[in-house]
């Protein structure tokens, strides 16, 4: 019986000393590949290496490759940096570099930002905005272009001249209206804001308080009854300056003989009083 049994013995320790042999190859290998493999890495690392940094990450970090100088080096991360967008596998979870034209991306087809000098437009970076559509400088997008809107007309104001609403029959009305919405850069611009049109009017007095500014002013400025006597001229001083100078003449010398025989009769009734 133990005899039998000695062979099967020889079968099974055969049988296990290859599996260490192919378990020992097997390292070998993985050392080939990735010198001074170290399973005590930091910073969210699985593996890692001396000279490439992480080899693979922990669950739910993304692995992205940094470049130092001539060198790239792996490193886990728990979101993608700018200019990357992560995509998930069942092995690792790893970072992809968004095009060249964009600044940040969803995926590799679809930008979210755009670097200097490009515009956004339903996911990508375009050099100019297409037709119906104006480029944003301060948000650097292509975006819709807006025409100016205005409100509708107020009702058409009463009828006046010069300030007043009465003692005119023809005058003018105005109405007014606001802009709601400003113009885009390419937009239509915006309408007239007022509008005048002329009017007529039943005439009627103005009553006290009633007239305006214009009015007051010119009876201010009427002149009096004196001032208006002195700026007529005098007839006797017209009718002087047509007399020839022997009429004035003759006309002083009548008038110093009545000064003379005023003043006599003068000093008769002084010395008629003195008796």
């Amino acid at each position: 019986m133990h005899l039998r049994l000695i062979p099967w013995f020889f079968i099974i320790l055969n049988f296990m000393e290859y599996i260490g042999s192919q378990n020992a190859s097997r390292g070998r290998r993985q050392r080939r590949m990735h010198p001074n493999v170290s399973q005590g890495c930091q910073g969210g690392c699985a593996t890692c290496s001396d000279y490439n940094g992480c080899l693979s990450c922990k669950p739910r970090l993304f692995f992205v490759l940094e470049r130092i100088g001539m060198k790239q080096i792996g490193v886990c991360l728990s979101s993608c940096p700018s200019g990357y967008y992560g995509t998930r596998y069942p092995d690792i979870n790893k970072c992809t570099k968004c095009k060249a034209d964009c600044d940040t991306c969803f995926n590799k087809n679809f930008c979210t930002k755009c670097k200097n000098g490009f515009y956004l437009h339903l996911g990508k970076c375009l050099d100019n905005c297409p037709e119906g559509l104006e480029a944003n400088n301060h948000t650097m997008e292509c975006v819709s272009i807006v025409h100016c809107e205005a409100s509708e007309w107020s009702p058409w104001s009463p009828c006046t001249k010069k300030g007043k609403t009465c003692g005119f029959k023809r005058g003018a009305e105005t109405r007014v209206r606001e802009i709601i919405q400003h113009p885009s850069a390419k937009g239509n611009l915006c309408p007239p804001t007022t509008e005048t049109r002329k009017c007529t009017v039943q005439r009627k007095k103005c009553q006290k308080g009633e007239r305006g500014k214009k009015g007051r002013e010119r009876k201010r400025k009427k002149p009096n009854k004196e001032e208006s006597k002195e700026a007529i001229p005098d007839s006797k001083g017209l009718e002087s300056s047509r007399e020839t100078p022997e009429q004035r003449e003759n006309k002083d010398k009548q008038q110093q003989k009545k000064r003379k025989v005023q003043d006599k009769q003068q000093k008769s009734v002084s010395v008629s009083t003195v008796h």
